[in-house]
């Protein structure tokens, strides 16, 4: 299987792939590549609906000469734990393209998926600036949508610099507010059950997407409840038995 970066010859190949609607494993097998390598070449560059080879090559080109030209300082330093620098560059590719392919704007995937490899699950502006490169514009942009997402929090830390956070109570918070927002789509199902009448086939069309969310809603917030007390409640310390 041939590895290394992609060649125009091959973006062509998958433009064609793609402008006839075959699948990111059928374009993969058909270049002898990884089916992930396809998804992240496509989500990086416009997704299915707008990607042009040209400019992904073009772009890909233009990513390399400026690591190149500006790396960040941080990327010369050892790793730490052990790990293999090259390795975690890619992975990070790898989960930001799986942000992207979940809904997320290119620019929030890649704060996302900084902000969750990091050991300490926090960053400053600063930071995430000089870790990807891009304008401090760019990061308040995504970190307000990742915050009203309920994926990130702020805090302040001792030297009162504001850090963006994700930990494990930010997914809960973020799969409540799922929850939430499908709720307020049942609400408003239901209302346009009493404006189109029951037993219409537009108010029973209403009912069966209002029925439907209800039921998902409550499982979801059920299931983030039951997994938060599960997975990250502290087990009491067992009491003195030397009284």
């Amino acid at each position: 299987m041939p590895g290394g970066r992609l060649t125009q010859q091959e973006r062509q190949q998958i433009a064609l792939g793609l402008a006839d609607g075959l699948a990111y494993a059928e374009i993969a097998r058909s270049l002898d590549r990884p089916t992930s390598t396809i998804t992240r070449e496509v989500m990086r560059n416009g997704g299915p609906t707008s990607y042009r080879a040209d400019l992904a090559h073009r772009a890909t080109e233009h990513r390399a000469h400026r690591r190149k030209q500006a790396t960040p300082r941080d990327a010369r330093a050892p790793q730490p734990q052990g790990r293999h620098e090259q390795a975690v560059r890619e992975y990070e590719e790898v989960l930001t393209t799986v942000f992207m392919a979940s809904g997320a704007p290119t620019m929030m995937a890649r704060v996302m998926a900084c902000l969750t490899l990091t050991d300490s699950g926090s960053l400053t502006a600063a930071e995430l600036v000089q870790r990807l490169q891009v304008s401090p514009a760019s990061i308040s942009k995504a970190i307000a949508f990742l915050e009203s997402q309920g994926l990130v929090r702020r805090e302040r830390d001792e030297r009162r610099r504001e850090r963006y956070v994700v930990d494990d109570d930010v997914w809960y918070q973020s799969m409540m507010a799922s929850a939430r927002s499908t709720a307020q789509i049942v609400e408003t199902a239901r209302q346009g059950v009493g404006v189109l009448g029951p037993g219409t086939p537009a108010g029973n069309r209403l009912e069966n997407v209002a029925r439907f969310l209800d039921y998902v809603s409550e499982s979801l917030a059920r299931a983030a409840e039951q997994a938060r007390e599960v997975l990250y409640t502290k087990p009491e310390t067992a009491p003195d038995e030397t009284d």
